[in-house]
């Protein structure tokens, strides 16, 4: 049996990451965590937490790690001065407090080159959402990055579970038909969430471990 972990959105809370790496580790010797993007902003320490996420996972453990809005608007920020307010009124400030300047270019580059989705057999991992009136394969960044799924509402998703975050709810994770929401809102003082799947069972999560902010 092999195990997926699906990390909801982090935004600079770096020691409710380490709980719930800790946790994940106590959970099973070794799989896959798909962090579902939004590591950075509003939180006090966006650098630690992408420095933790670029060091990389533990032996017989492998990350994938999705970009969320708040890494786009980062990245956006940087290369063109007139996105730069957006960000900054976004949590972009805390941002660049956690740095005590400017981002490390360094984290600047690895933000920009994350990849907007993940499948598997089973699942569609992503950050916001995806648009059914579209080919899996023909999905806009704009609706990866940036949806807001309406609570209660499921489609079909060419019959895979949609795994996201990025519309916070304490009452998270959530699963709705053929979906699962895991920001269950740890900057807004919630918990860090994550849902576990088994990669041999379709559907939804066979559990969900969660840490406080």
């Amino acid at each position: 049996m092999g195990l997926k972990f699906a990390v909801g959105d982090i935004h600079g809370c770096a020691d409710a990451l380490e709980r719930m790496l800790s946790r994940i580790d106590a959970y099973a010797a070794q799989g896959t965590v798909v962090f579902l993007g939004d590591y950075i902003d509003r939180g006090p320490s966006s650098c630690d937490v992408l420095q933790r996420l670029i060091a990389g996972p533990p032996s017989g453990w492998t990350w994938i790690c999705l970009k969320g809005n708040h890494e786009d608007m980062m990245v956006g920020a940087y290369s063109s001065p007139n996105k730069r307010g957006l960000w900054l009124d976004n949590g972009g400030v805390e941002t660049e407090m956690s740095y005590s300047g400017k981002v490390d270019p360094q984290h600047l580059s690895w933000a920009a080159g994350l990849p907007l989705i993940h499948c598997d057999d089973h699942r569609i991992f992503v950050h916001a959402g995806v648009s059914t009136l579209l080919p899996l394969d023909k999905q806009s960044g704009r609706d990866l990055l940036w949806m807001r799924i309406p609570a209660g509402h499921s489609e079909d998703y060419w019959g895979k579970h949609l795994v996201h975050g990025h519309t916070p709810s304490e009452s998270n994770p959530k699963t709705i038909g053929n979906r699962t929401n895991v920001d269950s809102a740890c900057v807004f003082g919630g918990s860090l969430s994550c849902a576990v799947f088994d990669d041999d069972i379709a559907g939804g999560p066979i559990d969900c471990i969660a840490v406080p902010a």
